[in-house]
C-alpha cells in the first residue's frame, strides 16, 4: 500500500468500502497513541502505525478493521535509530495512499538528577522528543504543501511551560515541541495546510512508570483519561486551534505558568514529582 517497497511495512487489516484519508500515528502502541488511532479510524481514516512493540501494533490494526472497517499498516520503528526514522520519513513523502494527517506523539521521558542519568539516554530523548518530530514533520510537509492540503498534529506537555526540576530534559524537548509548532503554524498560513500542538497534563499511560515517577501523591483530579485528551484534541483541531490544552484545570495552570515568578512554579513542579526508588527509564 506503500511507495517504501520495504518488508518491514505490512498492511495487517483492510476493510471494505470507499477510500478513506490516510493518518500516520508515531507512538500508536498505547496511551495517548493508540487513542488517537482508534478515534481517527472512527472518524473514517485508515492508518499507518508507528512503534517499536510489534505485538501491540498487530493486535491495535486488528482490533481498528474489525470495529471501524480500517485499514493499518504496521510500520515497526525505533525514531532513535536513523535507519528506522528514515523509513517512516519515506512513507511520509509516498504519493500513493498519501498521508493527510500526521500526529507525532512518539516520546519518552526520564526522571532524576540531571548529572546523575546517563547522558546517553539524555541524547536519546532528545532524539526522539525532538528530532524524530522535525524530521517526520519536514517529510509530511514536503508532500502536503504542494497539495495544498493535509495536517500535523505534535503531542507536546503542560511540562512545556515551566521548567521542571527532576525532569529537565524532557520539559526542555517538549518547549521546543511547543514553540516550534507554533511557530509553523504561521508559517503554513494560507497553504491549506493545518499544524496543531497538543498539551496535555497528567495522563493515565505507561509513560509515568516507564520515566520512574512517582505519582501516587497527585491528585486524583489532576488525571485525564488518554481518549478524553484526544477527543479535546480533534475537536480543537477541527475548530483550526493552534494550541491545545485539554481540562480547564490544565489550561488555568497553563495561564498561570506563563505569569508566575519562575521560582515559584519551578518549586511546585519539583514538589508534585518524586523519583522512584529505582531511578529514571526509558520508555
Amino acid at each position: 500500500m506503500t511507495d517504501t517497497g520495504t518488508e518491514a511495512t505490512r498492511t495487517l487489516a483492510t476493510g471494505a468500502g470507499a477510500e478513506r484519508p490516510v493518518a500516520l500515528v508515531t507512538g500508536a502502541s498505547v496511551g495517548i497513541g493508540r487513542s488517537f488511532a482508534l478515534a481517527l479510524a472512527d472518524r473514517g481514516h485508515d492508518l499507518v502505525l508507528v512503534a517499536r512493540d510489534v505485538a501491540r501494533l498487530e493486535a491495535l490494526a486488528k482490533e481498528v478493521a474489525d470495529a471501524y472497517g480500517a485499514t493499518a499498516e504496521v510500520l515497526p520503528a525505533d525514531l532513535t535509530e536513523p535507519g528506522d526514522l528514515a523509513r517512516v520519513e519515506e512513507r511520509l513523502r509516498a504519493v500513493r495512499a498519501p498521508v493527510e494527517l500526521l500526529v507525532n506523539n512518539a516520546g519518552f521521558g526520564t526522571y532524576g538528577s540531571f548529572v546523575e542519568l546517563p547522558v546517553e539516554v539524555e541524547e536519546r530523548e532528545i532524539r526522539l522528543n525532538v528530532v524524530a518530530v522535525v524530521r517526520c514533520t519536514h517529510a509530511a510537509l514536503e508532500r502536503m504543501v504542494p497539495a495544498g492540503r493535509g495536517g500535523v498534529i505534535n503531542v507536546s506537555s503542560i511540562a512545556a511551560r515551566q521548567p521542571t526540576p527532576g525532569n529537565a530534559t524532557y520539559g526542555a524537548t517538549k518547549a521546543f515541541v511547543s514553540s516550534f509548532t507554533q511557530a509553523l503554524r504561521e508559517e503554513l498560513r494560507g497553504t491549506g495546510v493545518r499544524c496543531m500542538v497538543l498539551e496535555p497534563g497528567f495522563t493515565r499511560t505507561e509513560f509515568q512508570q516507564r520515566a520512574g515517577i512517582e505519582v501516587e501523591g497527585v491528585p486524583s483530579f489532576l488525571w485525564a483519561d488518554p481518549a478524553a485528551v484526544v477527543q479535546a484534541a480533534l475537536r480543537a483541531f477541527d475548530r483550526g486551534r493552534a494550541v491545545c490544552v485539554p481540562g480547564p484545570l490544565n489550561a488555568t495552570t497553563a495561564a498561570l505558568a506563563s505569569v508566575t515568578p519562575g521560582v515559584v512554579t519551578r518549586r511546585v513542579a519539583a514538589a508534585l514529582l518524586r523519583r522512584r526508588p529505582r531511578g529514571g527509564a526509558a520508555g
